[in-house]
């Protein structure tokens, strides 16, 4: 057996676990190696401190193979630096994929199936038993991501104005001026509709807090984030339906944060699947898709 490297690459941190036959010799944590998050240097830098610290940690100075899932792997050059990166660290096959890809496979190991990924953004994909696929949302922060943390954050945000004019209550305004250092509404805005802007993500632990705490506000955004991820779903099955003549239902996986962290969108979320899709099997716990980098890792070193 040959030691195998597994990189799970999210929008927000960026994790690594090196393998010798189901024993795990290190894993690590390090911030995001996704250039339109970080920049080019820093995502490269977080990268290759994680590797050194693995490889520290386990004792090695090459492995055999590595898979890496990153979001936004399909961009001009994001493949090409990434391969550059573990050449230098002596892997000898390796592959760099979306981290929809490696999600997938932690959830299905190369099987049919739904994965719904909500954290930072979110996208929805399905695989059919041939492997053809089938996506739903995943448009960006900008133009989509429906039921992401950016999503919740940005729309909190947006909700709360509206409800500032209509002299409704909300402590969402108040909440996010906290996080922000904002002193007034003027402020606060400003900020908010900068460029390149504060990290709207990184709000929707808070309004989640108070939406548990009873503010209609928060609570709407969340219902609405719930709601979102359950279309999606729905939408992908009705692909895989159509065009690919699956009758039987398929297993719906989900990762990410604003599901696993997030009882009220994480319940509002499978109510809404089994009231459309009663039969449908919903996986309870989250897949963790660093397991599926190492899946694949694992194929990748088997190849002859």
């Amino acid at each position: 057996m040959h030691e195998i490297l597994g990189v799970d690459g999210g929008g927000t941190r960026t994790r690594a676990s090196i393998v010798l036959d189901g024993r795990v010799l290190a894993h690590g944590e390090s911030g995001s190696i996704k250039r339109l998050r970080v920049g080019a240097e820093a995502a490269e830098h977080n990268l290759r401190v994680l590797l050194k610290d693995v490889y520290a940690k386990a004792g090695l100075s090459a492995v055999h193979a590595a898979s890496v899932g990153v979001a936004s792997a399909t961009l001009p050059g994001t493949v090409e630096w990434i391969t550059a990166v573990l050449k230098d660290f002596g892997v000898e096959r390796s592959e760099v994929v979306g981290d929809e890809v490696i999600a997938l496979d932690a959830a299905f190991q190369g099987g049919p199936g739904i994965l719904q990924i909500a954290g930072t953004g979110s996208n929805t994909i399905g695989r059919a038993p041939d492997g053809s696929r089938e996506c739903a949302g995943g448009y960006s922060s900008r133009l989509g991501d429906e039921g992401s943390g950016y999503w919740i954050g940005v729309n909190s945000v947006r909700r709360a104005l509206h409800a500032y004019d209509r002299e409704e209550p909300t402590q969402i305004l108040t909440k996010v001026g906290e996080i922000w250092g904002t002193h007034s509404l003027e402020d606060l805005v400003s900020l908010g509709d900068s460029t390149p802007g504060p990290d709207f993500a990184a709000l929707a632990p808070a309004i989640n807090e108070l939406a548990e705490a009873g503010d209609a506000v928060a609570l709407g955004v969340l219902k609405q984030a719930a709601a979102d991820l359950v279309d999606f779903v729905l939408l992908v099955r009705k692909k895989l339906r159509a065009r690919h003549g699956i009758s039987a239902e398929v297993p719906v996986a989900w990762t990410g944060g604003v599901v696993e962290k997030m009882t009220l969108v994480r319940e509002a979320f499978f109510a809404g699947l089994h009231a459309a899709a009663p039969e449908m099997p919903v996986a309870k716990q989250a897949a963790v898709s660093l397991e599926g980098a190492l899946w694949r890792a694992k194929r990748l070193s088997e190849l002859t």
